[in-house]
């Protein structure tokens, strides 16, 4: 099924129940949903596998954010069942990290959609580790300084007067 669709009734002031239309809500859309609520936990480093990451880090440099990579649901008639892909923050619990997305993914949809959700499945591909303060890459010397020679110093603006 490629999206979720619902019929929506309201009360008529009678009582009764009237169907005043259709809803469809896409896989898109659930899908999207489920990216900013997992984005949106402490310790998710990034969503997807290291390949569509990198794509992702090409996308975001061009302005066109995918919200759902790392991220794949199936809509039914009245329920949801999600599987996300993320590499998770170093420091951070990997199991309570899985249990606190799943809560927020569980919230959002049932929240947003209106759906329940059968499952949330979670791949924890990688862990990201920063690289300390003292051993990020200190700036490359000028040719100047590799070469051992001196600059001319630069005139001084204020003795010009």
């Amino acid at each position: 099924m490629d999206g979720l669709t619902q019929s929506s009734e309201t009360t008529d002031p009678a009582g009764g129940n009237y169907v005043q239309g259709r809803t469809v809500i896409s896989d898109t859309a659930v899908a999207k949903v489920v990216g900013v609520a997992a984005r949106g936990v402490p310790g998710v480093h990034a969503l997807g596998t290291g390949a569509s990451r990198s794509i992702g880090a090409i996308r975001d440099v061009v302005g066109a954010t995918d919200l759902t990579q790392g991220i794949r649901v199936e809509v039914g008639e009245s329920q949801v069942a999600v599987d996300i892909v993320f590499m998770a923050e170093y420091g951070y619990p990997l199991q309570e990290l899985a249990n606190t997305v799943r809560a927020a993914v569980y919230d959002a949809v049932e929240g947003m959609v209106g759906r329940s959700v059968i499952e949330v499945n979670i791949e924890i591909t990688d862990v990201y580790v920063p690289a300390p303060d003292a051993e990020k890459q200190q700036p490359r010397p000028r040719l100047t300084e590799r070469l051992g020679v001196k600059s001319a110093p630069s005139p001084d603006l204020e003795d010009q007067s």
